[in-house]
């Protein structure tokens, strides 16, 4: 076992999956320097390098720049998983997905059911979301809430390193259409990455922390905002126990309700805005299963409902951060 960045595990895995299953290909914008470009051939491996490599050990057959247009090569990945083809269609930041939201929630995400159950997708979309690259309202925003409201796609929300590998392995292998987002502040971070190939199955929530006196549910990078608030109330003598959902869809809705049933105190913490969010989903199936167990309110941290600022003060004020975790822990506890 190796620590290694989330950069670089998401790196591992297509590289795993790619010199095991030649059905397997990419396309995208800018992954080997750009369709038509006269520079270095994978100077950069795509917008934030994780694709780096790909094209010297597999070739521009299977690695394909495309044009600047996110509905012709979504479409065209969507036509290529009918015939038998696995593709990968990296979406550069996933405000992008507005452009082709047709084919994704009309066509890829109805294939299976509109056929009778004959009709096989094996699409993955990959996308950066998230806030705090100073790259403003329309590159930064976390739209997983709008995928995960379609029935027919797999939406899947790495926290960590090894996760990243495990969940992009076991979104390559799938039959069905899988939305996979990636956060652009964690593709620098780093933790310990097993060798080889490994699968995590969707729908298996992920105990991060043990504790009894609060739960916090947490996804993506507000995984690692639940962590420095459970290390600040334990300080204070609090116990947080951790839960990552890992998937929003589905969604291991048996952990959930198990933890609150036991913990009765819980938190939710969310990037994205908070009107029809994962939060409110959440909040909503503990409030419907478990209502006679709860000691208190669920509280929500999320972000504003408003767009991204581009002023970086106002931008990191945008984002939840561990003492807004704190805060509302520490509400719930003297209720």
């Amino acid at each position: 076992m190796a620590k290694k960045s989330f950069r670089q595990a998401l790196n591992d895995a297509l590289h795993s999956e790619m010199a095991r299953d030649p059905r397997v290909i990419m396309m995208g914008e800018d992954l080997t320097g750009g369709a038509g470009a006269n520079g270095v051939k994978d100077a950069w491996g795509g917008a934030f390098g994780v694709t780096r490599g790909l094209l010297e050990a597999y070739g521009p057959e299977r690695i394909r720049d495309t044009p600047i247009s996110e509905a012709a090569f979504v479409g065209a990945a969507a036509g290529a998983a009918l015939t038998g083809l696995r593709p990968i269609a990296e979406l550069m930041f996933v405000d992008f997905a507005g452009v082709c939201l047709d084919q994704i929630m009309n066509q890829i995400a109805k294939f299976r059911y509109m056929f009778g159950g004959h009709a096989k997708t094996p699409l993955v979309i990959r996308a950066t979301y998230g806030a705090g690259t100073r790259s403003a309202a329309q590159h930064t925003q976390a739209f997983y809430p709008i995928f995960t409201d379609i029935p027919g796609l797999k939406v899947v929300i790495p926290s960590n390193p090894c996760d990243a590998k495990g969940l992009l392995l076991q979104a390559i292998r799938d039959d069905d259409p899988v939305i996979f987002l990636e956060n652009k502040m964690l593709y620098d971070t780093t933790g310990d990455v097993p060798d080889g190939a490994y699968t995590i199955p969707f729908g298996e929530a992920r105990v991060v922390r043990d504790g009894k006196d609060v739960l916090i549910i947490a996804l993506g990078r507000m995984v690692g905002v639940a962590e420095a608030a459970a290390r600040t109330l334990a300080a204070d003598g609090v116990s947080a126990c951790i839960i990552d959902p890992r998937t929003t869809s589905p969604l291991d809705e048996d952990t959930l309700l198990e933890y609150t049933e036991d913990i009765r105190r819980v938190v939710v913490v969310d990037e994205a805005n908070p009107r029809c969010s994962v939060a409110t989903d959440i909040s909503a199936l503990l409030v419907d299963k478990c209502f006679h167990s709860l000691k208190g309110p669920i509280r929500l941290v999320t972000a504003p409902h408003t767009p991204v600022p581009y002023a970086p003060n106002l931008e990191d004020a945008y984002v939840p951060s561990p003492e807004a975790v704190v805060n509302a822990a520490k509400s719930i506890l003297k209720g």
